[in-house]
């Protein structure tokens, strides 16, 4: 059994991600625009309360959301059965699986107006959270 081109089949998965990460990015940043010039309480609304209020002052704030996201990678086992002097040997290569922990934070800005708090602007979040 040969075992040429497997580092094509190995990095594969590897290739996809980043493809799909590249087609995705700006999806969060895209919905978090929808929110500017909206009520703070929309976002409340849609993802419940903040993790974090910082007071900027002179009437702003920043309103943070955060998400951790787990997900289990899994291992994966290969092998090639060798014909040596001294008969046939199989070997086996594992790698072992892993869980994944992501954490992704979401700020928006905020200005007061009338009593309530509106949405001015928020911050990128990094690639990985897009």
């Amino acid at each position: 059994m040969s075992t040429r081109g497997t580092g094509l089949l190995i990095r594969a998965p590897k290739i996809v991600f980043i493809a799909i990460a590249l087609a995705l990015a700006g999806c969060a940043s895209d919905i978090m625009k929808n929110y500017v010039g909206q009520p703070v309480e929309s976002v409340i609304l849609d993802y419940g309360p903040p993790t974090a209020v910082v007071d900027l002052g002179q009437g702003e704030r920043a309103y943070q959301w955060r998400k951790v996201s787990t997900s289990a990678v899994s291992g994966t086992s290969s092998g090639e059965v060798r014909h040596t002097k001294h008969g046939t040997v199989y070997e086996e290569t594992e790698t072992p699986g892993y869980i994944e922990r992501q954490e992704c934070f979401y700020t928006f800005y905020a200005r007061a107006s009338g009593g309530r708090w509106f949405i001015t602007n928020f911050r990128q979040p990094k690639l990985e959270c897009e």
